[in-house]
């Protein structure tokens, strides 16, 4: 049984999921961490797509990873201290650079300078303090994957706008998709059975979905991840097909994206009763970027982070939802918590 549950086990013994989800509903704030190779760029993790980064130079970024002071005790203590009951980490973002070890590509942090498994470290350090862990996926965007579906298919976010589709590019028809999604699902039974204990899988970004649904197994993916962790909670932003464990808006409780797509709509009434978890980020926003934010660190954004009394009006808000609390930090280029974040969470202590 994952140590985190260790209070719920006489539910858990009867039924791993919905011990789980009492917990989940239960815990109230959790703390996200996006890093990745775009930490190192500090402009923000969609930067490869917003300045159409060349595929070749932004893979260059891999050997500049060293993530020599991501401390995964630290982070953790931190969030515990901060009254956070679990963390949601990004395995792979869009630029489909992973943070833990696979056999599926060498676009890994195992084979940077780093040579770590960064999920690794943080399931230790979350095991070892009692708190929850949470896998982020980047399950409808992959920027690098010679597969992925192109802009025209449906969805300008699908690759970055490059003047001459490059030649890694492999993508011609929908049945070469399927590459993909072997892909996805040899990556998440990594996940699945690398780290065992591991709260659930948190699936991003839905508008790739939405704007393709056909291309995607959704039932066939989520079936997957309940045969490997029967206790696992899944969750897609506002749904994908109604078989969610909870919705994840961003900022508000009942935002939602997407509303004129049929999907969107159909998820969206499927999950209107499902716990709700809102997703925030410690970096105020910025005008003009996907979602009017960036999770991952923006150097620009030195010096307007959120206070520990915003910090507080968010859990308040949170609360009179009935939501779940999620707070994203993004780390700097090295791995280090940003110092304004730490002394914010800091103030929480309990």
């Amino acid at each position: 049984m994952p140590a985190y549950l260790s209070e719920y086990k006489q539910q858990y013994n009867k039924n791993p999921r919905e011990a789980n989800l009492t917990w989940f509903k239960e815990a109230k704030f959790g703390m996200f961490i996006h890093y990745g190779l775009y930490s190192l760029v500090g402009k923000g993790e969609w930067i490869q797509l917003l300045d159409t980064i060349p595929l070749d130079e932004y893979g260059k970024l891999q050997h500049r990873f060293t993530a020599e002071s991501f401390d995964a005790e630290r982070i953790v203590l931190l969030a515990k201290n901060a009254g956070m009951r679990y963390i949601t980490f990004t395995t792979k973002h869009h630029d489909g650079f992973c943070l833990f070890d696979t056999k599926q590509t060498e676009f890994n942090s195992m084979r940077s300078p780093a040579k770590r498994d960064l999920v690794a470290e943080l399931a230790a350090a979350c095991r070892k303090h009692g708190l929850g862990l949470f896998l982020y996926y980047s399950y409808a965007a992959d920027w690098k994957h010679p597969y992925f579906y192109p802009p025209e298919a449906g969805w300008k976010s699908a690759r970055p706008a490059y003047r001459d589709r490059p030649e890694a590019y492999l993508y011609r028809e929908p049945a070469d998709f399927r590459h993909y999604i072997e892909y996805v699902h040899n990556q998440l039974t990594e996940l699945l059975t690398q780290y065992p204990d591991i709260a659930g899988i948190w699936l991003d970004p839905i508008m790739g979905y939405y704007s393709k649904p056909d291309l995607f197994p959704i039932a066939e993916t989520y079936a997957l991840i309940r045969r490997l962790s029967p206790h696992a909670l899944i969750s897609f932003k506002q749904g994908a097909n109604g078989e969610e464990d909870f919705v994840a808006p961003e900022r508000g409780a009942t935002a939602k994206v997407g509303e004129q797509l049929a999907a969107a709509k159909l998820a969206a009434e499927r999950n209107r009763d499902k716990p709700v978890e809102i997703c925030n980020t410690m970096q105020r926003p910025v005008p003009g970027t996907p979602g009017g934010a960036t999770w991952g660190y923006n150097k620009a954004l030195d010096g307007n982070h959120l206070t520990a009394a915003d910090i507080k009006r968010l859990r308040r808000d949170a609360e009179q939802a009935g939501a779940n609390l999620l707070l994203n930090i993004g780390p700097l280029p090295d791995g280090a918590v940003h110092p304004e974040d730490a002394e914010a969470l800091s103030s929480l202590k309990q």
